[in-house]
Formats: structure tokens, sequence, C-alpha cells
């Protein structure tokens, strides 16, 4: 009895918790907006940064906060039409308005000191994840040299949460300053880095970004407690978890060097179907087999102790796997050329993910196969209901992502 309980409750209050959450949007990945900078300084005294603004937002924000209701009308009128000469043009006609709203929001420091900081020629609007990006680069003057004890510090307080447009707003930055290279992610609760951050600084806040966009991700939770209440054995478990962390990482990482870019708007239904399908599968499973639809049947000599089920289904969750790449991918927001730096960002972001996905295994797996050593049908009540709730939540996201799209 006691076995039963716990088990139960594990399960139905990860799934629980999980479904209470995915009542939010239908698209459960990315931030809200990312914003791009690469920073440089080829001056002793310069440092040039590159900022990528996702321009509708650009365009309520400045229009806002600046009382810029001219470049707002006439900016959005452009981007209407989809016009990317208007819509650079605007952003020209209007780019003291927007300095004041960057260099407010975005700075240098060296030494202690700020730098001080200047938009340049000229502004460019490319598409960019799939939405119109403006490009804006600006030069800061530091009053000292570049080789401080301190190094230079980055700020980034770009589309605040305060203005209320957009929320947990990411700059993801990618820097080559004071003979230091690499990558940093800047938000509300960490705004600033400086060049001189530790190498193990730099491997936390990744690692973090990946361990808090899968506990938010939650169509991504899912899709992993689908997998878990579906496998029969311990061994089962291990290798379907494998075959996904393989998959996603191929993905992911050829996504976000920009390799492959699929659109969100194929990716993100197919993200939320998969996870049906895993549900449905496992349902079908009960429906077909009773009470024994978690006995794993292998044949004398079957490779890694699975059944043909079984392999079916690892093929199954592997291309779900490269599905769910893309989707990390997307959520990062990085679509840069190849680098060390990026790559090695990359792959501790990609830690982060296996961290918590490793550790949702670990707390779910064992009390349900202890259910289903003590109470075994009452195991089976339990995982039919959690992926039937899945398998739900699944193609409400599904229809509602397509919809969207």
């Amino acid at each position: 009895m006691a076995a039963t309980v716990v088990g139960a409750l594990v399960l139905l209050g990860t799934v629980l918790v999980a479904l209470v959450g995915g009542a939010a949007p239908a698209s459960a990945h990315g931030f809200s907006s990312v914003v791009y900078a690469h920073v440089t300084s080829e001056d002793s005294g310069v440092v040039r940064a590159r900022l990528g603004l996702e321009y509708d937002l650009m365009l309520v924000s400045v229009g806002t906060s600046e009382h810029a209701d001219a470049f707002y009308r006439q900016g959005q009128a452009a981007w209407d039409d989809g016009d990317f000469p208007a819509m650079t043009r605007v952003a020209e006609q209007h780019r003291d308005t927007m300095a004041d709203y960057v260099l407010d929001r975005f700075s240098v420091t060296s030494g202690g000191r700020e730098c001080r900081g200047t938009l340049q020629q000229p502004m460019h609007v490319d598409m960019q994840d799939e939405v119109p990006y403006a490009e804006v680069v600006a030069d800061f003057r530091c009053p000292t040299s570049s080789h401080t004890a301190a190094g230079h510090v980055v700020t980034s307080k770009l589309f605040p949460d305060s203005e209320t447009f957009v929320k947990d707003t990411k700059t993801i930055v990618t820097y080559a300053v004071d003979s230091q290279e690499g990558s940093a992610t800047l938000d509300a609760d960490r705004p600033s880095f400086s060049t001189e951050q530790s190498a193990g600084a730099r491997f936390w806040e990744f690692f973090t970004l990946g361990a808090e966009h899968l506990l938010t991700g939650i169509d991504h939770i899912l899709f992993l407690v689908a997998l878990i209440a579906g496998s029969r054995r311990l061994r089962e478990v291990v290798f379907t978890a494998s075959a996904f962390t393989i998959a996603h990482s191929i993905t992911f990482i050829l996504a976000a060097l920009g390799v492959v870019s699929p659109p969100s708007i194929v990716v993100e239904p197919l993200i939320a179907l998969s996870i049906a399908a895993v549900a449905g599968w496992y349902l079908w499973r009960l429906f077909r087999r009773r009470s024994h639809a978690d006995e794993l049947i292998v044949p004398d000599g079957g490779r890694f102790a699975l059944d043909r089920a079984g392999w079916t289904r690892l093929a199954v969750v592997f291309a779900f796997g490269l599905i769910h790449g893309l989707g990390f991918a997307g959520a990062l927001g990085i679509h840069e050329a190849f680098s060390w730096q990026l790559l090695v960002s990359l792959l501790i972001f990609n830690v982060g993910i296996e961290a918590v996905q490793l550790a949702i295994i670990v707390i779910v797996f064992p009390p349900l196969s202890l259910l289903r050593r003590k109470a075994h049908r009452a195991s089976l009540w339990v995982t039919g209901i959690v992926t039937a709730g899945v398998f739900v939540m699944g193609m409400i996201w599904f229809v509602e992502r397509l919809a969207a799209g």
C-alpha cells in the first residue's frame, strides 16, 4: 500500500505540475524576445557593439518610452507591408530617438568608468528567427585602456519587464575584448558581465540557462514523463533517454550554428504532436494487451535485451528527439557562424538540459518501478491516467500551434 501511494503521488504530482503550467500559451519555447550582441574591440579605446533588436518590439518600446509616435506609425506601416528598405529608412530617420533608447539601456564601462556611446551608420533590417530584426551598431569610447584589471563590463537592460510589452528578455552576447573571447547570456537577474569573468562563471551561465529552459519548457517535460511512463524496465528508460539525448543534441547544435533552419511554424506543432504520439503509443499498448502491457518479451540472443516493440519505440523517440533539438536551438536564439567559443557554450547549455532530464528520471522512475512490483494493476491505472492526460495536452497544443501559425 505504501509503495502504491508513493509511486502514484510522485508520477501524478509531476504531471499535474506540468499540466498546470501547460495551461499557458500554445508555444512553450523561447523567451519573449532575444537580443543579440556581438562585442569587439579593435581599437584600444573603443568597444564596438553590434546589436540585433526585434523590429516590431523596438517600434513599440522606443515609440512609447521616447514618446516618438511618428517613429512607431511609420515603422509599423513598413513592417505591416514587409518592406525592409522602408523599415531601414524609418530607423535611419529616427536615429537620435533610437540612440536615446538603446544607449540608455545598453552600456559598457572600463575600469569602473562609463564609456561614451554613439550610434553608427548604417543601420540594417533583415530576417532573423523568422521575424525582422534591426541591426544597430554602437561604438563606446572608453576613458581608460582596454587592458585594465577589471576588464570591460557590459550591461544590457533592453526591453525590460517594466515596459510590460515582453517578459524575460535574454541578451545573448558573443565577445572578443581584452584578449578574451567567449559568450554570455544576460537577463533581468544577471544584467551585466565582465570580459574577464572566469571560465567557471561562463560555464555556470549557460548551464543554468539550459536547466531553466527544460524546467520552463513544459512540453519537453511532458514528453519525458510519457517516455518514463511507457518504459517497461530501467534499461528501456536508459536506451530511450539516450536516443532522445543524442538526437536532440545533433539538431540542437546544427540549428544553433545556422546549418539547418526550419521554421518554428513547422517545428512547434511537430513537437506537440510528438508528445501526443509517445503518450498514444503507450495507451494503444494498454488497450491491446491490458494487464500484459508492461511485459518485455525478449527472444534468446536479443540485442541489448529489447524486443521488437522496444526497438521500434527507440527509433520513433530518436526521430522525435531530432525535432525537439530544433526547439531547444530556437529557445537559445543563437544563429551564428561556427566558432569554438560558441560551440562550447552550446554544449554547456545542452549539459544543463541533460542534468534536469536525468533528475526527472531519477525522481519519477524508481517509485514507478516499485509501484509495478508491489501493485501491478494500480501501476497500469496510474500510468494510463497520466499518459491520457499527456496525450490530451499534446493534442491541444498541436491544434493551438497550428491555429497560431
